[in-house]
């Protein structure tokens, strides 16, 4: 991605996460083999692409099937697999931010690909990478990471929590954004501006042609009722097995563990992998499967036990449990 995202850029930012952290990095190196995670850190460039190429080829699929019928047992199921493909690409961004997809380092390859995982969410490249380098870095922090600062509901109250389920996420979602870019330096505010009204435009003008050429039926199934409709539910079920059920007075478990799924390890892009990935951020995602079953005696011997998405849910809305906090 562009340097200027890349890098640390606020010295006036509380950065918690590797000091704290570095007590536990010890004794995981004690514990877990140093050349299994060599071989966990090794980027198959293939591997990436047959990925994306596999989610073109659904993409492809969800759309034909919301595009072409009107009965609501195939659009449906259509339009949701666009949105799933749709919020995917978050996580496709997400590999090219930790450098996960060239065995060589490739700046412009990265910038590049990056741009193009970013345009089908309609978000700025530059402001994604930022963003997350920060939550990595001032990760526990209720400030310096801007997740939980901008993002997280600050009152908890279900009726707020299901508005992120909702259309209401875009307006949350950009707010948030708008607010830490105000923070940035003016270049990097006007490279976050310049990408996101790329990106807008392209969806204008996209939808235009659709709504042109097919009819607003068509525009709808296929393009406003997965990205305004299915993306939200989506994004709001991954952010749940992020950290939001955590110990705040242990580093260790500043992320949510998330049991295995095989339909959720496919449909997440292996995202659910959360803990693992804060704990090695450069292990490719295809890896973290691995990582995860290498890491069970250390999850035992610390007292994490894996949460299920059901339980996590349960949690959130039903029992309605507040983010960031011991939930048990």
């Amino acid at each position: 991605m562009s340097a200027v995202a890349s890098k640390s850029i606020r010295p006036d930012r509380e950065r918690p996460w590797r000091e704290a952290f570095r007590p536990f990095r010890r004794r995981l190196r004690e514990r877990i083999p140093a050349d299994e995670i060599r071989r966990l850190h090794r980027v198959r460039p293939a591997r990436h692409f047959a990925v994306l190429a596999r989610q073109l080829v659904l993409w492809a699929g969800g759309l034909w099937l919301a595009a072409s019928s009107t009965n609501p047992l195939l659009w449906v199921p259509g339009a949701t697999l666009c949105g799933l493909v749709v919020f995917d690409f978050t996580v496709l961004l997400h590999e090219v931010v930790h450098d996960a997809v060239f065995r060589r380092k490739n700046a412009l390859a990265n910038r590049l690909l990056g741009l193009l995982y970013a345009f089908p969410v309609g978000i700025s490249a530059t402001q994604f990478t930022r963003w997350h380098l920060d939550h990595h870095d001032a990760l526990g922090s209720d400030t310096g990471d801007p997740k939980r600062h901008h993002l997280s509901p600050k009152r908890n109250a279900r009726l707020l929590k299901l508005l992120y389920a909702t259309p209401a996420l875009f307006p949350i979602y950009f707010r948030a954004a708008a607010r830490e870019a105000s923070t940035y330096p003016a270049e990097l505010r006007r490279t976050i501006a310049r990408e996101r009204l790329a990106t807008v435009t392209g969806h204008l003008a996209i939808l235009a042609l659709v709504v042109g050429t097919l009819g607003w039926g068509v525009a709808f199934r296929a393009y406003l009722f997965p990205w305004f409709f299915v993306f939200p539910v989506f994004f709001t079920l991954n952010r749940l097995g992020q950290h939001y059920d955590i110990d705040p007075d242990d580093p260790a478990k500043w992320s949510t563990l998330v049991a295995p799924s095989a339909f959720w390890d496919r449909a997440f892009l292996w995202s659910n992998y959360h803990l693992e990935h804060h704990w090695y951020p450069r292990v490719p995602f295809y890896d973290l499967p691995r990582l995860h079953r290498l890491l069970r005696p250390v999850y035992a011997e610390i007292g994490l036990r894996p949460r299920t998405y059901g339980e996590l849910l349960r949690n959130w809305f039903v029992r309605n449990r507040p983010p960031h906090a011991r939930w048990e």
